[in-house]
Protein backbone atom coordinates (compact mmCIF):
# COMPACT_ATOMS: atom_id res chain seq x y z
CA UNK A 1 0.00 0.00 0.00
CA UNK A 2 1.46 3.33 -1.03
CA UNK A 3 1.08 6.55 0.89
CA UNK A 4 0.24 9.87 -0.64
CA UNK A 5 2.55 12.83 -0.16
CA UNK A 6 0.01 14.36 2.24
CA UNK A 7 -0.06 11.17 4.33
CA UNK A 8 3.74 11.05 4.44
CA UNK A 9 3.89 14.71 5.46
CA UNK A 10 1.28 14.12 8.15
CA UNK A 11 3.25 11.15 9.49
CA UNK A 12 6.44 13.23 9.59
CA UNK A 13 4.68 16.12 11.31
CA UNK A 14 3.24 13.75 13.90
CA UNK A 15 6.64 12.24 14.67
CA UNK A 16 8.24 15.69 14.94
CA UNK A 17 5.60 17.02 17.30
CA UNK A 18 4.72 13.91 19.30
CA UNK A 19 7.93 12.49 20.69
CA UNK A 20 9.61 12.15 24.07
CA UNK A 21 11.31 15.54 23.89
CA UNK A 22 8.09 17.34 23.03
CA UNK A 23 6.07 15.45 25.65
CA UNK A 24 8.61 16.25 28.37
CA UNK A 25 8.74 19.90 27.28
CA UNK A 26 4.94 20.29 27.27
CA UNK A 27 4.61 18.65 30.69
CA UNK A 28 7.41 20.84 32.02
CA UNK A 29 5.89 24.02 30.58
CA UNK A 30 2.53 23.27 32.13
CA UNK A 31 4.09 22.41 35.48
CA UNK A 32 6.22 25.56 35.52
CA UNK A 33 3.31 27.77 34.41
CA UNK A 34 1.24 26.49 37.31
CA UNK A 35 4.16 27.03 39.71
CA UNK A 36 4.64 30.64 38.60
CA UNK A 37 0.93 31.36 38.85
CA UNK A 38 0.93 30.00 42.39
CA UNK A 39 4.07 31.88 43.39
CA UNK A 40 2.63 35.12 42.03
CA UNK A 41 -0.66 34.48 43.84
CA UNK A 42 1.38 34.28 47.08
CA UNK A 43 2.74 37.78 46.53
CA UNK A 44 6.03 37.14 44.74
CA UNK A 45 4.94 39.05 41.66
CA UNK A 46 8.44 40.27 40.86
CA UNK A 47 9.77 36.72 40.33
CA UNK A 48 10.00 35.61 36.70
CA UNK A 49 10.57 32.17 35.16
CA UNK A 50 14.11 33.19 34.17
CA UNK A 51 14.93 33.42 37.89
CA UNK A 52 14.47 29.67 38.20
CA UNK A 53 18.00 29.22 36.84
CA UNK A 54 19.16 30.63 40.17
CA UNK A 55 16.44 29.52 42.54
CA UNK A 56 16.27 25.90 41.38
CA UNK A 57 20.02 25.51 41.76
CA UNK A 58 20.82 27.51 44.87
CA UNK A 59 19.65 25.26 47.67
CA UNK A 60 19.49 26.36 51.28
CA UNK A 61 23.20 26.85 51.94
CA UNK A 62 25.77 29.21 50.47
CA UNK A 63 27.21 28.48 47.05
CA UNK A 64 29.77 30.18 44.84
CA UNK A 65 28.71 31.97 41.67
CA UNK A 66 30.86 29.65 39.54
CA UNK A 67 29.20 26.54 40.96
CA UNK A 68 25.76 28.07 40.62
CA UNK A 69 26.40 28.95 36.96
CA UNK A 70 27.67 25.43 36.31
CA UNK A 71 24.60 23.84 37.95
CA UNK A 72 22.28 26.07 35.92
CA UNK A 73 24.32 25.53 32.73
CA UNK A 74 24.64 29.25 32.04
CA UNK A 75 27.64 31.55 31.78
CA UNK A 76 28.98 33.27 34.87
CA UNK A 77 28.06 36.60 33.28
CA UNK A 78 24.42 35.53 32.80
CA UNK A 79 24.31 34.18 36.34
CA UNK A 80 25.81 37.41 37.67
CA UNK A 81 23.11 39.44 35.95
CA UNK A 82 20.32 37.30 37.43
CA UNK A 83 21.93 37.43 40.86
CA UNK A 84 22.14 41.22 40.80
CA UNK A 85 18.46 41.38 39.98
CA UNK A 86 17.49 38.92 42.73
CA UNK A 87 19.77 40.71 45.18
CA UNK A 88 18.14 44.05 44.32
CA UNK A 89 14.72 42.45 44.96
CA UNK A 90 15.92 41.10 48.32
CA UNK A 91 15.80 37.36 47.60
CA UNK A 92 19.55 36.61 47.70
CA UNK A 93 22.65 38.10 49.28
CA UNK A 94 26.26 37.90 48.19
CA UNK A 95 28.93 37.52 50.82
CA UNK A 96 32.69 37.11 50.73
CA UNK A 97 33.65 33.42 50.76
CA UNK A 98 35.58 32.71 53.98
CA UNK A 99 37.68 30.11 52.15
CA UNK A 100 38.62 32.39 49.23
CA UNK A 101 38.34 36.14 49.76
CA UNK A 102 38.21 36.69 45.98
CA UNK A 103 35.05 34.60 45.61
CA UNK A 104 31.46 35.47 46.45
CA UNK A 105 29.02 33.11 48.12
CA UNK A 106 25.34 33.37 47.34
CA UNK A 107 22.66 32.56 49.89
CA UNK A 108 18.95 33.08 50.29
CA UNK A 109 17.83 36.00 52.44
CA UNK A 110 14.86 35.81 54.78
CA UNK A 111 12.67 36.89 51.85
CA UNK A 112 14.30 34.20 49.70
CA UNK A 113 13.57 31.58 52.37
CA UNK A 114 9.93 32.69 52.39
CA UNK A 115 9.85 32.30 48.60
CA UNK A 116 11.36 28.80 48.93
CA UNK A 117 8.72 27.81 51.50
CA UNK A 118 5.91 29.25 49.36
CA UNK A 119 7.32 27.48 46.30
CA UNK A 120 7.32 24.12 48.07
CA UNK A 121 3.69 24.60 49.05
CA UNK A 122 2.78 25.55 45.47
CA UNK A 123 4.64 22.50 44.13
CA UNK A 124 2.53 20.30 46.42
CA UNK A 125 -0.63 22.00 45.16
CA UNK A 126 0.39 21.45 41.55
CA UNK A 127 1.29 17.85 42.32
CA UNK A 128 -2.15 17.38 43.89
CA UNK A 129 -3.74 18.81 40.76
CA UNK A 130 -1.84 16.32 38.58
CA UNK A 131 -2.72 13.47 40.94
CA UNK A 132 -6.40 14.36 40.57
CA UNK A 133 -6.06 14.28 36.78
CA UNK A 134 -3.78 11.31 36.12
CA UNK A 135 -3.68 9.46 39.42
CA UNK A 136 -1.19 9.40 42.28
CA UNK A 137 0.27 6.01 41.35
CA UNK A 138 0.84 7.04 37.73
CA UNK A 139 2.44 10.32 38.75
CA UNK A 140 4.70 8.53 41.25
CA UNK A 141 5.65 6.02 38.56
CA UNK A 142 6.43 8.80 36.08
CA UNK A 143 8.63 10.57 38.62
CA UNK A 144 10.40 7.33 39.62
CA UNK A 145 11.10 6.46 35.98
CA UNK A 146 12.45 9.94 35.25
CA UNK A 147 14.62 9.84 38.37
CA UNK A 148 15.92 6.41 37.32
CA UNK A 149 16.68 7.69 33.81
CA UNK A 150 18.56 10.69 35.25
CA UNK A 151 20.62 8.35 37.42
CA UNK A 152 21.33 5.86 34.62
CA UNK A 153 22.28 8.63 32.21
CA UNK A 154 24.62 10.07 34.85
CA UNK A 155 23.52 13.61 34.11
CA UNK A 156 26.50 15.44 35.53
CA UNK A 157 24.89 18.82 36.07
CA UNK A 158 22.64 17.44 38.79
CA UNK A 159 24.28 17.09 42.20
CA UNK A 160 24.24 13.44 43.24
CA UNK A 161 21.88 14.14 46.13
CA UNK A 162 19.27 15.51 43.71
CA UNK A 163 19.00 12.20 41.85
CA UNK A 164 17.70 10.38 44.94
CA UNK A 165 14.73 11.27 47.13
CA UNK A 166 15.60 13.47 50.09
CA UNK A 167 15.24 11.93 53.52
CA UNK A 168 12.01 12.76 55.31
CA UNK A 169 12.21 15.78 57.61
CA UNK A 170 11.88 14.95 61.34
Amino acid sequence: MTSTAAEKNQAIAYRLSNNLSRLLREFSRDFERRIWQGVHARGHTDIRPSHSAVLANLGMGAVRVTELAERAQVTQQAMGKMLKELERMGYVARDIDDGDKRAKEIRLTERGMALAADSLEVVEQVRSYYESRIGAAELDELEDKLRSAVRKLQLEYLPETWAEPAPEAP
